[in-house]
Order: C-alpha cells, then sequence, then structure tokens
C-alpha cells in the first residue's frame, strides 16, 4: 500500500495504517532529528518533536499536492526547527536556572549538614549576603513584590495588598527578576 492511501486510511480511522507510517519513517525521522541541536536538550527530545511533525503530516496530508513523503519530510522538519528556535529564544531561562531563596521571615535556614557547623554558618552568611545584595539593587517595591511573589502570591493578591495596578505589580515582578538574574550572573563571573 502506498504512504498516502496509508495516509488517507489513517485519517479515516484506521490505527494500524498510521503505525504502518509511523514505522516506515521512524529511520527518517531519527535522521533529521540529528543534524540540529537542542540547546538544553536531550537528542531524543528531537527525535519526539519530528515524531509529532509525522503525526501532524499523517492527519494533515491532502492529495492532489504534493506526494506525501515530500510532505511528511517538510512537516517533520518545521516541527524540529520550531523546536530548536523555541529552546534558543531562552524565554523559559530564569525559571530554568532558578535558584531557591531562603525563608525571608527572619527564621533559619535548613542545615546543608547536621555534622558540619561551619557549612551551615558559611551558608547562612552567603544567603544573608545574597539577600543584602537583593535590596541593594532592587527598588523597595520591586524587593516587596518579589518576596510576595516567591511566597507564592498571585500578581493580582500582591497587586492588591501594594495598592497599586495589576500591571504594576507585574511589571515589580518581572524587573525584579530581571535584576536578581543578573546579579546571579555577575556572581557567577
Amino acid at each position: 500500500m502506498t504512504d498516502e492511501r496509508l495516509a488517507l486510511a489513517a485519517q479515516g480511522g484506521d490505527k494500524a495504517a498510521a503505525e504502518e507510517l509511523l514505522q516506515r519513517y521512524k529511520n527518517s525521522v531519527r535522521s533529521v532529528a540529528r543534524s540540529f541541536f537542542l540547546a538544553g536538550g536531550d537528542p531524543e527530545d528531537l527525535v519526539q518533536e519530528g515524531m509529532i511533525g509525522l503525526y501532524r503530516a499523517i492527519t494533515d496530508f491532502k492529495p492532489g499536492g504534493m506526494c506525501f513523503k515530500n510532505f511528511a519530510y517538510l512537516c517533520i522538519q518545521r516541527r524540529i526547527l520550531t523546536a530548536v528556535k523555541n529552546a534558543a529564544r531562552k524565554k523559559h531561562a530564569p525559571l530554568n536556572c532558578a535558584v531557591p531563596l531562603p525563608e525571608l521571615g527572619g527564621g533559619e535556614a535548613e542545615p546543608t549538614s547536621a555534622d558540619d557547623p561551619e557549612a551551615i554558618l558559611i551558608g547562612d552568611e552567603e544567603r544573608g549576603e545574597f539577600l543584602e545584595s537583593l535590596r541593594r539593587e532592587l527598588s523597595s517595591a520591586e524587593y516587596r513584590a518579589l518576596l510576595l511573589y516567591m511566597e507564592g502570591w498571585s500578581i493580582a493578591q500582591i497587586a492588591v495588598r501594594e495598592h497599586k495596578s495589576e500591571k504594576s505589580a507585574e511589571n515589580a515582578v518581572q524587573r525584579a527578576k530581571k535584576k536578581v538574574a543578573a546579579l546571579l550572573r555577575t556572581r557567577e563571573s
């Protein structure tokens, strides 16, 4: 059976036809995925994205245009390329590089090791220094908004608490996040 007929059968609900096409093109997906690199990802992630592209090709194929093989390669490449571009945008980089901050209510930090008081003392000093540098770098509104945000408050709740608009609260949190990310980068250097 041709690829085109299998695709049409799969669109009609024939799961065996869809499975046959997925098996036929599995190595092609791997071949296309090998030519790309996903920052912060595993090579298998690209294969998975390619398989999603292949599945979309099966469901979206229409006879009369290009042959299924070319359409499938196009869908596979576009899906993988989109995944690579999205990873390169670094939109979620602050979340992926996040470092947990200690409780800020004046409570003591959890000890890293009950047997190593020196490590506990050094950790407490480093956390205190970091919090102090945050206080210096952030405006008081940004600092309060960031603390509330880290405690799990929503932007709407922060806006009500701080007597500001939601947009103003959102801006304060975003500015604080950017400043914290920059501060962490300078500390790593």
